[in-house]
């Protein structure tokens, strides 16, 4: 494709040619970026051309994205999720600019649907036959949907503490599911060795380039519902490193081709045993140490980020920081946004929130700025956190005197 110049190596700057590799710098072995010929591009995207596309899905931005034609793409809507203004949650938090970027009403209910939709889009470009990846749930759970009515066949890796939900997704798609006994490194690992051994198309994390590529979409849609402004601040949760360094080169490149004009502040949001991104830009350097990845936000339980230098620069670039927050903050942020937004999200998606009040505390978020919080995931990717995190329903049988009784002394109305 004319439109990509390069795959340049985000760790020695190697630049390759799409023929040269399917993954990894073939120097240093460093995670792989696209880079297009953005001279071209300007004149193929342009406000004009936006405001006129009647495209509601992240094909609308076909031109700065890796795919040829949108005849190889999974025939759902992926992308152009709502962005709220979320009036009584940012009065709660002292932030009365703050947005929701809903990212769970994706097919899957999770943000990796971008990223699934585009390196899919390329396995049929390439005409692959077999496509795999390792996820703690939602990255698996997002393939296996875009590939569910496909002519291709899905593998996925998940550790055995996958949430329920998200695993019977996987199988009612029709995906082949490995469960691995261990962590998400280690069916990180073993699905790295399977592609290898059997040629499988690999859709990982810091394996396949590509998948930035569909997860900066969600920063050109945050532009276009802000009305070609940017946000001073967004906050997104970090796991792998890849969302966040996907929402970064989102506005870089629209910075670049002159659509919006100026760049955000991002804010890596971190559970405090996940937190090797914290780490490293605390320490002042982008190389990521394995932690203990423990948290109950499964969806960033990462010991080792595979994404993690590449999330690293881009906090930095941006000028934000990081914040770590605790499990039982996570859990406190499923309902206080649900009540204060209307949106339900899942715990690695809610920790944003938890991250915005303590960035708040800490005064490193005035008062008149303009704050975007992504919600990655929908809360019924993990009910048993959510259930965590509120009461217990009333039981009671089928009588009024004892519905008055409840009704009294629990002051129900």
């Amino acid at each position: 494709m004319k439109k990509i110049k390069t795959l340049q190596c985000i760790r020695c700057g190697k630049d390759h040619k799409l023929t040269d590799t399917k993954y990894n710098c073939t120097a240093c072995g460093g995670n792989l970026q696209v880079l297009y010929d953005y001279n071209l591009i300007k004149k193929r995207l342009n406000f004009e051309v936006l405001k006129e596309n009647p495209e509601r899905s992240i094909w609308r931005y076909l031109d700065i994205l890796p795919v040829a034609s949108i005849k190889n793409v999974p025939p759902v809507q992926v992308g152009w999720t709502p962005l709220y203004k979320a009036e009584k949650l940012g009065a709660e938090a002292g932030v009365p600019n703050l947005y929701i970027k809903d990212d769970g009403r994706n097919p899957s209910a999770s943000f990796k649907d971008r990223a699934s939709a585009v390196v899919t889009a390329r396995a049929l470009e390439l005409k692959e036959k077999v496509i795999t990846t390792a996820s703690t749930g939602n990255a698996a759970s997002s393939l296996a949907c875009l590939t569910g009515s496909l002519d291709m066949k899905t593998v996925i890796f998940v550790p055995e503490t996958a949430p329920a939900p998200k695993v019977a997704q996987l199988l009612v798609f029709g995906a082949a599911v490995v469960m691995v006994k261990g962590t998400y490194d280690d069916a990180f690992e073993l699905c790295l060795k399977a592609s290898q051994e059997y040629g499988w198309y690999n859709r990982s994390t810091g394996i396949n380039p590509f998948t930035r590529e569909g997860k900066k979409t969600c920063a050109f849609e945050i532009c276009e519902q802000m009305n070609w402004e940017t946000p001073d601040k967004v906050f997104v949760s970090v796991g792998d490193g890849n969302i966040i360094s996907g929402i970064w080169k989102g506005f870089v490149e629209f910075h670049r081709l002159g659509i919006i004009e100026r760049l955000p502040q991002l804010v890596a949001v971190q559970a405090e045993h996940s937190d090797s991104v914290t780490r490293a830009l605390e320490a002042n350097t982008t190389d990521v140490q394995p932690v203990s990845g423990k948290t109950i936000a499964d969806s960033i339980s990462v010991s080792l980020p595979r994404d993690g230098m590449a999330a690293v620069m881009a906090v930095r670039d941006s000028g934000g920081f990081a914040v770590r927050v605790s499990d039982a903050e996570i859990l406190q942020a499923i309902p206080r946004i649900a009540r204060g937004s209307n949106v339900f999200a899942e715990p690695a998606a809610a920790a944003t929130y938890a991250g915005l009040l303590k960035a708040v505390r800490e005064g490193k978020v005035k008062e008149n700025e303009s704050v975007v919080l992504l919600i990655s995931g929908n809360g019924l990717k993990d009910i048993q956190s959510a259930m965590k995190s509120v009461g217990k329903p009333h039981v009671i049988t089928p009588d009024l005197a004892e519905l008055k009784r409840l009704v009294a002394d629990q002051k129900l109305a």
